[in-house]
């Protein structure tokens, strides 16, 4: 299918002015992405903004509720290729999954590379959930009700989160909402990061541009922690729904991630979306095709927290 037009037309200005990656450091990149606006706000019964307490950090969260009594949740994490975004850059997305899913949605703001490299994001994901899971009376929420999810680089750490909960036995979260995640793959380099290496938002000199900072060593690209799929644990995760697009690199990876946990006896519901790009969730105000993909992302985790 072709390209969406309306994203068309976004990619013909983006691409008329290239960011030069090999000058621009991480904090003028962050600068230009906060230029950009997150989209139309839809309205939810409340947000907070809030701070949690660690064992040796402070980290920012924002709670929106679609309704004023407790909920089943999802903890959310942005993406941004563990170097750019923040709860500010997907605030839209945040309030459209909550009313979506009619749940409360918990989204972290982690610690960015490559100030602080990985495993830092990955520390802060998991003990973000865990800090939310033993303080859920407080928070509103439902205790035995959580899930974990995010985009491109928050699918990451959402599937990393629950490997962790198995290997530390930690309170495991109930579903996985992964948006076309970074899972890393095995073997030779899958064709869509051929097929999609330039002109649809994410390249891929921009993915070892985010990696090279976010790595401390080309091995880390190997660890289960940055590439999910290499874990012996995969059958040990919660069921997930995997959203992949059509002109993204990262398609291939997250549809063979899909496919491995299928093997591995993971219940998934997984679907490509034609004429869509990496980060369709930010255009859901303006094509309809990325709303209903969300859509049908919040509506399987709405059947996995009210079943």
């Amino acid at each position: 299918m072709a390209l969406n037009p309306r994203i068309q037309a976004f990619l013909k200005e983006v691409n008329a002015q290239p960011i030069p990656l090999e000058t621009v450091s991480p904090e003028q990149f962050r600068n230009q992405a906060r230029m950009q606006d997150d989209g139309p706000k839809q309205e939810v019964a409340k947000v907070e903004d809030r701070q949690i307490e660690l064992n040796d950090r402070v980290l920012p969260i924002r709670i929106y509720r679609s309704e004023n009594k407790v909920q089943p949740a999802l903890v959310f994490y942005h993406g941004g290729g563990w170097v750019v975004g923040s709860i500010e850059s997907h605030d839209a997305t945040c309030r459209e999954i909550a009313n979506l899913a009619d749940c409360t949605v918990i989204s972290v703001d982690y610690r960015l590379a490559p100030e602080h490299k990985f495993p830092a994001a990955v520390e802060d994901a998991y003990d973000s959930y865990q800090w939310i899971t033993a303080n859920a009376e407080g928070l509103g929420i439902e205790h035995n009700k959580i899930a974990v999810g995010g985009d491109s680089a928050g699918g990451n750490l959402a599937t990393v989160v629950c490997l962790l909960a198995e290997e530390r036995s930690g309170q495991k979260p109930v579903f996985q909402l992964l948006l076309y995640p970074s899972t890393g793959y095995i073997g030779e380099e899958p064709a869509s990061l051929r097929e999609n290496a330039e002109g649809f938002l994410l390249t891929k000199r921009l993915m070892h541009w985010f990696r090279s900072h976010y790595y401390r060593t080309e091995a880390d690209r190997f660890n289960p922690y940055a590439s999910p799929v290499h874990s012996e644990l995969l059958h040990t995760l919660p069921p997930a729904a995997i959203l992949t697009a059509q002109y993204d690199p990262l398609r291939d990876e997250a549809l063979a991630y899909a496919e491995q946990l299928k093997q591995e006896g993971v219940d998934v519901f997984v679907k490509n979306y034609e004429g869509l790009i990496h980060g369709f969730a930010g255009f859901t105000a303006q094509v309809e095709e990325a709303h209903q993909a969300v859509a049908e992302g919040a509506s399987q985790l709405r059947q996995a927290l009210y079943k």
